[in-house]
């Protein structure tokens, strides 16, 4: 059996962990681990979760020196992590009991990366709809940068193919994921399941809806995308270029949302 590695970095968030970790131990697919990195945690959580999970073989909880900040912890996740699949889980989210089964089932030798739908889900976590734009997208395309997050939650790879990239940048305080998924998209196939297997809750803590940090999270997200431009030599965008460009996400948006382009996104 392929082993999967389930990764959690985690921040203060034993209230949600407990359901995250339930979903979880209810998988039907029973090779994983769970590696779960602490990042200094101020409460108390960091002791509860090694209580909650002292007895279970699967479980390696692990703890930063000092805060370190997502970049760092989920980039320590991977290089704790021994299973050939790697799929990231917030603490505060869980997983349809199926999900590691059916990625698994999922991969090949043609692709490095299965992701899927998922639920957008209020603060009990009671789903409220799926989100709307996660599809299929053409493999190999210079100018897919995943600015309508098609390539979410969700998402896994196998953790060879990380390996081969340039890793996690640990500086990245958000917009680490994104990051990571244009990493991977340059280097192997993406394979999208249409089936919602994660699920999301939307809270007033989460990271990216908490308002103060959303400046800094527009900050990395358009790093993020500037990075991509460089590693794949991108000068110039729809004729404009970049370094003229203050916005790359919300540039990206507009000229990749006209009519040609949302009937491409559709077709794949």
């Amino acid at each position: 059996m392929v082993r999967f590695s389930i990764l959690i970095a985690h921040y203060n968030n034993y209230q949600y962990f407990t359901e995250c970790y339930e979903s979880i131990l209810r998988q039907t697919y029973k090779d994983y681990e769970i590696v779960l990195v602490d990042d200094c945690s101020v409460d108390d959580s960091y002791q509860k979760i090694i209580e909650l999970t002292k007895d279970n073989p699967k479980v390696k909880v692990f703890r930063n020196e000092k805060n370190s900040g997502v970049g760092f912890t989920k980039k320590r996740c991977i290089e704790l992590a021994s299973g050939e699949i790697c799929g990231f889980v917030d603490p505060d989210d869980t997983l349809a009991e199926n999900a590691l089964q059916i990625i698994i089932e999922n991969y090949s030798e043609n692709n490095i990366v299965v992701y899927s739908q998922f639920y957008e889900c209020d603060p009990k976590l009671q789903p409220f709809k799926v989100f709307s734009h996660s599809r299929a997208i053409k493999n190999g395309d210079k100018m897919f940068f995943n600015v309508f997050f098609e390539a979410t939650h969700f998402f896994t790879f196998k953790r060879e193919a990380y390996y081969k990239t340039s890793g996690i940048n640990e500086e990245l305080t958000s917009a680490v994921d994104q990051d990571l998924y244009l990493k991977l998209y340059e280097i192997g196939n993406f394979k999208f399941v249409k089936v919602p297997l994660y699920y999301y809750r939307i809270h007033e803590k989460g990271v990216s809806q908490e308002s103060s940090k959303k400046e800094k999270l527009h900050k990395n997200w358009h790093r993020t995308i500037l990075d991509t431009t460089i590693r794949r030599n991108i000068d110039y965008l729809y004729g404009k270029k970049i370094s003229e460009i203050e916005n790359l996400p919300g540039f990206l948006k507009v000229k990749q949302n006209n009519i040609f382009k949302k009937i491409q996104r559709k077709l794949f």
